[in-house]
């Protein structure tokens, strides 16, 4: 296998931690993307949507999408679960997974991708380019703070995310935290769980990946 990473990105670093929680050895290949190297035509072989992360398989095999690499991850490497110990349970994590990435990583990418004048021309990533609409950054700024929200009133009841063990929906949400961070978006002092949370996931070894 060969896993195609860009170190700046955060979408990728969701499958870093994954590996690294797994403790997986996996090569990597550093996708430059300020170089665009992910629009080359080399690359779109691997990934015609031209974004990163992509896991390629032994075959050649390309998976290009953050859940599917996890989930074939998972699937070779079953410990520890990262995607639930039960059926219950892996429902309850790509629930939040998939709240998280629509209400916390969509939002950070919207407020980021719509303001940042390196992305004056590269809205949304892939292979074509797309303007910048500025009431879509203030919309994700928003958005963010729902997030935020959401995940405090859950973190308040619970240690985890998804229940009471660390999982991929906790990867998410520390990835899109960390991202929504750097955008200068940070949860207001009065969410203490998530604060909590966030400070007990970040020291966790695989974090740092």
């Amino acid at each position: 296998m060969k896993f195609y990473d860009c170190a700046t990105a955060p979408s990728p670093r969701r499958v870093r931690i994954f590996i690294a929680e797994k403790k997986a050895d996996i090569p990597t290949v550093q996708v430059d993307l300020r170089a665009a190297e992910q629009l080359t035509e080399a690359f779109r072989a691997k990934n015609p949507r031209c974004t990163v992360p992509v896991l390629e398989l032994d075959d050649g095999t390309c998976l290009g999408e953050t859940i599917a690499i996890c989930d074939y991850l998972e699937s070779i490497h079953p410990q520890p679960p990262l995607l639930g110990r039960t059926p219950k349970e892996r429902a309850l994590v790509l629930m939040w997974n998939h709240w998280i990435e629509d209400l916390g990583f969509s939002a950070a990418a919207e407020a980021f991708r719509n303001s940042a004048p390196s992305f004056k021309d590269r809205a949304i990533p892939g292979p074509e380019n797309l303007e910048q609409i500025p009431a879509l950054a203030e919309r994700g700024r928003k958005r963010i703070g729902l997030f935020y929200r959401l995940l405090n009133e859950q973190l308040a009841r619970q240690a985890y995310v998804a229940g009471e063990v660390f999982t991929l929906a906790d990867i998410t949400a520390l990835v899109v935290a960390d991202f929504a961070q750097r955008l200068k978006l940070a949860p207001a002092d009065s969410y203490g769980a998530f604060i909590t949370w966030h400070q007990h996931v970040s020291a966790r070894p695989g974090a740092v990946a």
